[in-house]
């Protein structure tokens, strides 16, 4: 068991792109930490790091108390699941497992117990002999994980392990992974892509952009009070709305005690607004809609809609390389929904506002 912890790690390629730009944050023992973020992010490059197949070009990595920059991958003690589960296709299930700890030179039986311990805890063991090829993708990112609970490591890596298989697999894989980190409670770093992964997997979330940390925190806190205006549009599904006020906004009113600054940007999450004919509570905030896109899926219904006087507004208010005021979605329960077309009122009471500076990148507590 260890902690790993990140001070001020940089990585700069030739040329001088620096694609991880001075990133710090501490994972505590036996927690499991989740990097998300957009393609080309950093997220792979800085676990790549942490694994010791990049190098870093300032700063420190500390796994259990001891700086590992200058370590090689074999002895840092951590143990990685890659996206494309790199199986040997001509080893049988138990040699895959089995084939790092010969290396190291373990004695026969040790190497038996772990492995037949490792297929019990992922319900393979009736696949031992079987080759890689007669594996469903599932059962290989099984073997893959087998691989690495072998080792006993102090630290699990995960690139986007799950990026590989279907809708409906990655669900179970990923509650089997989180059950797999409890049983073990072994120190996780993991990274995606998918923000529904990150938020279900996570004690501690890192969301990345750009090479840099947006915020860090509780998954559930970070859903709550996102930092910044790309955190509050990447985590969440649909995402939050997010309206630049510059005075006088088409198809927003604010009812008493709910003045908000222009040159603001306001933020309401779509689960947060309901269809009302009245107005807001008391500081809230409603938006008259047309109604031009329905998404029904099931438990609830995404409506889709354009605020009343949104393009006129545009043509004033809109700046230069400015996008034009774009549309509201509200997520409503059930499969009821106005007709395309229809007019309509949301309405979002105060405490559900988000409030964040004209650069997006700071919240404004109201």
């Amino acid at each position: 068991m260890a902690n790993v912890t990140l001070r001020n790690v940089r990585k700069t390629y030739p040329g001088g792109v620096e694609a991880i730009k001075g990133i710090t944050f501490d994972v505590p023992d036996g927690q499991f930490c989740v990097l998300v973020g957009p393609s080309g992010c950093g997220k792979s490059t800085l676990l790549r790091m942490v694994a010791g197949l990049e190098t870093v070009t300032s700063g420190e990595i500390d796994i259990g108390g001891r700086v590992v920059n200058q370590v090689e991958p074999a002895d840092r003690d951590i143990a990685m699941v890659f996206q494309n589960y790199a199986l040997y296709p001509h080893m049988s299930v138990y040699n895959n497992m089995a084939y790092g700890l010969r290396n190291r030179g373990m004695a026969k039986p040790e190497i038996d117990k772990r492995v037949r311990e490792a297929a019990q805890i992922l319900e393979i063991g009736p696949m031992l002999e079987r080759k890689p090829r007669q594996l469903s993708g599932g059962q290989r990112q099984r073997v893959a994980m087998g691989r690495a609970i072998v080792r006993q490591p102090k630290v699990f890596l995960f690139d986007e392990p799950l990026s590989n298989l279907d809708a409906k697999l990655r669900i179970a894989m990923r509650v089997e992974i989180r059950k797999l980190q409890r049983r073990l409670n072994t120190t996780s770093i993991y990274v995606t892509h998918d923000q529904l992964e990150a938020m279900t997997l996570a004690d501690i979330l890192v969301v990345m952009n750009g090479g840099v940390v947006e915020q860090i925190g509780n998954p559930l806190d970070i859903y709550q009070k996102p930092a910044t205006t790309f955190v509050a549009s990447f985590i969440g599904a649909p995402p939050m709305n997010l309206t630049p006020l510059r005075g006088d906004e088409a198809g927003i009113r604010f009812t008493s005690g709910g003045s908000v600054p222009a040159g603001t940007i306001l933020g309401v999450r779509p689960e947060d607004l309901t269809v009302s004919t009245g107005d807001a509570p008391e500081g809230g905030v409603s938006y008259d809609l047309i109604v031009e896109a329905i998404e029904r899926v099931g438990a609830e219904t995404f409506v889709y809609g354009s605020r009343s006087g949104a393009k006129e507004a545009a043509a004033v208010s809109a700046k230069p390389g400015e996008l034009p005021p774009g549309e509201i979605i509200v997520r409503i329960p059930g499969q009821a929904a106005p007709a395309i077309g229809a007019a309509i009122r949301a309405v979002a009471p105060r405490d559900k506002l988000h409030l964040f500076a004209a650069d997006g990148r700071s919240r404004i507590d109201l």
